[in-house]
């Protein structure tokens, strides 16, 4: 006896696009929910008298007495990029302008390559990558592909996810002691360029480097976030000074 297929096509179809709907109602959930910026952060991307602080295509331009030296930093997962404007304003002011990118999604995984047009609109002698957590490894990955053009990354709460070998190619890596995983600071140990400083905080977290509140899964930090960014910032300004 035939049967009539017409029906369970219209099932198997109507099935389908229920858990489409699902999946674009879950990843529009999960991506549209992440850490916002502090008031601190807020009040850091603002202009003062050492430091011109201006939208870009892609990002933001902390725009200090540097005229020599940038640095690209790529946000951790699931962070507003402006929540790491309380270090950044402050290394801007002293040493290096930063150029602070957004990512699709707030995921730096989504676009390894947005500093390809920062580097293709700016003009700088000495160029450093930087990142915090996922961003750090994303960054990583990235300046693999370009380490004749860039003199060091600045890893913070992350490693390399990528083989960072060049003759004077320089990495600084800061951990604190608190972090969700602080053992995760040697992870991928192959992979860090053979001129490599590691520095644990003593008391740090994961979520100090920047101003979002906590974050699920973190260590408690025993320093406040002020003293983290005012270490981290001493340890940056030290690593970009020996390179000059």
């Amino acid at each position: 006896m035939k049967t009539n297929s017409k029906p369970r096509r219209r099932v198997v179809l109507i099935v389908l696009t229920a858990v489409v709907l699902v999946l674009v109602i879950a990843a529009g959930i999960y991506f549209g929910t992440y850490y916002h910026a502090g008031d601190e952060a807020i009040a850091s991307m603002k202009s003062d008298d050492a430091v011109t602080v201006s939208s870009i295509d892609g990002g933001t331009l902390f725009d200090g007495p540097s005229d020599d030296t940038a640095i690209v930093f790529y946000p951790g997962a699931k962070v507003d990029s402006a929540a790491y404007a309380p270090i950044l304003h402050e290394i801007a002011a002293r040493d290096a302008d930063v150029i602070l990118l957004d990512m699709p999604l707030h995921m730096a995984v989504f676009d390894i390559d947005a500093a390809d047009s920062i580097r293709n609109t700016y003009s700088y002698d000495h160029w450093y990558m930087a990142g915090h957590s996922m961003g750090a490894a994303m960054a990583s990955v990235y300046v693999s592909d370009h380490l004749d053009e860039y003199d060091g990354i600045i890893l913070l709460a992350g490693y390399p996810a990528a083989d960072l070998h060049r003759d004077g190619f320089r990495c600084l890596s800061i951990y604190g002691t608190n972090d969700l995983d602080p053992a995760s600071q040697k992870k991928n140990e192959e992979d860090f360029p053979e001129d490599t400083t590691f520095v644990t905080l003593d008391g740090g977290n994961h979520a100090g480097f920047a101003d979002y509140g906590p974050q699920k899964g973190d260590g408690t930090a025993t320093i406040s976030k002020e003293q983290q960014w005012t270490e981290t910032e001493q340890w940056i300004l030290t690593f970009l000074r020996m390179g000059a």
